[in-house]
């Protein structure tokens, strides 16, 4: 990575740091989560892989409803909805009584889908004063932020990236970002060294919990915690089912994994999606043979539903997401 061209702020032929030219490519007209296909007509999450993850956060709904007390309003609060995949989901799973009392909010930047059940608000920000269950599932990931490298003098520089995707080193690291990266990614004074900078992200978090007046907040994503960083980051990209270099042209996914344990809250905690699904009942096992000759199209049925679980909670897969659970005015619904 080479140096800028002026470090006085002079033509650099369009770089600018990664924080500001990704939210650009995502986000801004015609960005990549504009576009009419949508995150599913490029990458696979949990949301796509099997209506039982849907199934789950409704049993979590319910949950977050009986620690509220049933109460007359309850709400559902899908942060970067995608296409309501995700939310309809949850609506079609939930029994009818809880469904009756609930409002369904999916908030998303890009316009609302053709087809989505009128009942489901469609927003750009989240509501205020909610009480239930906010549920963001790979939305941190998508909060751009700054890239940082370390120079051959030991010293972490922002790193500036062209429309290209080619890079060259910007300034030195100094202000807020020099203290996050002190506490939560400190790096060592070794040339070539890479780390992002999740300070926009837990400020992102911390405003979205912020909208619970009581319930519980969850983010589920690609994570790393402070004994396991990755030692030249994560910034990758996604396009149609492929990993592909990070170019800010909005043609592509840009994505990092999220420093998730920088982001929990007094009384938050960190468990895996398999822990956490477990605890909702997806488990993955495998349905008794005797079911075979009793049921065969029983049995066929909890075989697939045995395989998508297996999916969901695969250690080394799905099942290896971090899931950040904050509770807002309850005790935590997922504690055993």
């Amino acid at each position: 990575m080479r140096p800028a061209t002026s470090p006085q702020g002079g033509p650099q032929d369009g770089a600018r740091g990664w924080r500001e030219a990704a939210h650009e490519a995502l986000y801004g007209p015609g960005g990549f989560y504009r576009r009419p296909e949508g995150p599913a007509g490029h990458f696979r999450t949990s949301v796509h892989a099997s209506p039982l993850f849907a199934a789950a956060v409704a049993r979590l709904l319910c949950r977050v409803d009986e620690a509220l007390g049933r109460p007359a309003d309850l709400t559902f609060v899908d942060m970067a909805a995608g296409r309501g995949e995700l939310v309809a989901g949850v609506r079609a799973a939930l029994p009818p009584e809880v469904a009756s009392r609930t409002r369904f909010c999916a908030v998303e930047v890009a316009d609302r889908p053709a087809g989505l059940p009128e009942p489901v608000e469609w927003l750009e920000t989240p509501p205020r004063g909610v009480r239930g269950l906010l549920f963001a599932n790979e939305w941190l990931d998508n909060v751009p932020v700054d890239v940082v490298e370390v120079d051959g003098s030991g010293v972490p520089r922002r790193v500036l990236v062209r429309p290209d995707g080619s890079e060259l080193a910007g300034d030195p690291v100094d202000g807020e970002d020099a203290h996050w990266l002190e506490r939560w990614w400190p790096l060592p004074a070794e040339e070539g060294l890479r780390a992002e900078i999740g300070l926009p992200r837990d400020r992102a978090w911390a405003g979205a919990v912020g909208c619970l007046e009581q319930g519980l907040a969850v983010a589920v994503d690609y994570a790393h915690t402070a004994d396991a960083r990755p030692p030249f980051g994560t910034l990758t990209g996604f396009r149609e089912g492929r990993e592909v270099p990070p170019v800010p042209d909005g043609t592509r996914d840009l994505t990092a994994h999220v420093a998730l344990d920088s982001c929990v809250l007094p009384g938050g905690r960190l468990l895996s999606q398999r822990e956490a699904l477990h605890t909702l009942g997806v488990t993955g096992a495998r349905p008794p043979l005797t079911l075979a000759s009793s049921d065969p199209a029983g049995y066929v049925r909890a075989l697939a539903a045995a395989s998508e679980a297996s999916e969901l909670t695969a250690p080394g897969g799905l099942g290896g997401f971090c899931w950040l659970l904050q509770p807002v005015g309850v005790p935590d619904p997922l504690a055993r």
